[in-house]
């Protein structure tokens, strides 16, 4: 697999697929409530995309040596890093979860994810909060590096020096990727590394930035469904996603909605500033 370039019809398809999956995140947000089942949450999705005129990716998507993926979106809560299966998990007061969807639209794929604090920030831990808000700039400090020129290096060490800094840790064995007309494609976007070092950035590429941050230290493991992917000392996760296009001079978040959380104040001020 190699990676690929998406010219001016290429991108046009992929904002809309990208837009239509947080879309889906938009909808889902006032049922993420205590009480609610994950189950609960990928049926809904599963009836909005209906609606959108989209495909999940997810439900089937089996990669070699993995069980077909039961459901339509991956919903990960409290210790579960990714890939958590929804089911008849009844979310509580003060949970967090991840829910990740990747929708098909005229055969272009569209891949984001956010968390939600089950019950209101309120309802949350400070460290929980915290984990949340954190995971999310990192995210925003791997975007903001995106450029002709950039590496995939810097991208990784702008997250990882962020959230280490902060006294978290970075998951390794998971990573970000290309994505166009497969849900999969070079190239992949490791959320630690070193400046200057991997690929060169190029206008025309699409790829998502997804840190998996853990309050605790970053070993995992996989749980006996063969996807469920867990922290080893059981201490809380959080994840966030964007798609992002490499542009001429810098780049463009393609999964962006109406529901979509505010950008931080660090990316507002360096925008106002160029």
């Amino acid at each position: 697999m190699s990676t690929t370039y998406k010219d001016e019809a290429g991108v046009a398809a992929m904002r809309v697929a990208c837009r239509l999956a947080s879309e889906v995140l938009d909808y889902l947000t006032p049922f993420v409530q205590p009480g609610i089942t994950t189950g609960e949450i990928d049926r809904l999705a599963a009836e909005f995309m209906v609606k959108q005129g989209t495909v999940s990716a997810t439900i089937g998507y089996q990669p070699n040596g993995y069980p077909p993926f039961p459901a339509h979106l991956c919903t990960s809560v409290n210790h579960v890093v990714c890939h958590g299966i929804p089911g008849d998990k009844v979310l509580k007061k003060g949970d967090i979860v991840n829910i990740d969807v990747t929708v098909i639209k005229d055969g272009w794929f569209g891949d984001t994810s956010r968390m939600f604090m089950v019950g209101g920030e309120a309802a949350a831990s400070v460290q929980a909060r915290r984990l949340c808000e954190v995971t999310y700039d990192a995210m925003w400090k791997g975007i903001e590096v995106v450029k002709p020129g950039a590496t995939l290096g810097d991208i990784g060490h702008a997250i990882q020096t962020f959230a280490e800094g902060l006294g978290f840790t970075v998951v390794r064995e998971f990573c970000g990727h290309g994505i166009g007309q497969r849900f999969h494609e070079d190239p992949q976007v490791l959320h630690y590394g070193r400046p200057g070092t991997l690929q060169v950035l190029k206008e025309g590429m699409t790829f998502t930035i997804e840190p998996m941050i853990n309050a605790g230290k970053r070993d995992i493991k996989e749980m006996g469904d063969g996807w469920t992917i867990v922290t080893k000392d059981r201490s809380l996760s959080a994840q966030w996603e964007h798609t992002v296009l490499v542009t001429p001079t810098g780049y463009e978040v393609l999964t962006l909605s109406a529901g979509s959380p505010a950008t931080p104040d660090f990316v507002r001020a360096a925008a106002v500033s160029a």
